[in-house]
């Protein structure tokens, strides 16, 4: 592989982000439960892991803000319009996969 330099690197990371979000946001037909028992991360997730970077370097997010920068909303009204109640077979395999929450 050809060496890149850190901004390079930094730049391409970046790029592959905006493009797992820009695609999870096109996807809002798979439900977050779905992508934890397939994955163990879901959106909630990344915009966690947006939040705790940004505050890493002394930037302050919200929990609100980060959700929306995923979601491309408020989080409030993506679940209005997107989130179904998690059947009983999701939640038995999100138990199973996911014993300590």
């Amino acid at each position: 592989m050809t060496a890149l330099s850190k901004e390079q690197q930094t730049e391409f990371e970046a790029a592959a982000f905006r493009r797992l979000v820009a695609h999870l946001r096109e996807r809002s037909d798979v439900q977050n439960i779905d992508l934890m028992n397939l994955a163990g991360f879901c959106r909630n997730c990344l915009s966690n892991w947006y939040r705790e970077a940004a505050e890493a370097e002394g930037v302050a997010v919200t929990k609100d803000e980060s959700r929306e920068m995923v979601y491309g909303m408020p989080y409030e009204d993506w679940k209005n319009l997107h989130q179904n109640e998690a059947s009983p077979v999701q939640k038995a395999a999100f138990k199973l996969n996911n014993p300590h929450k």
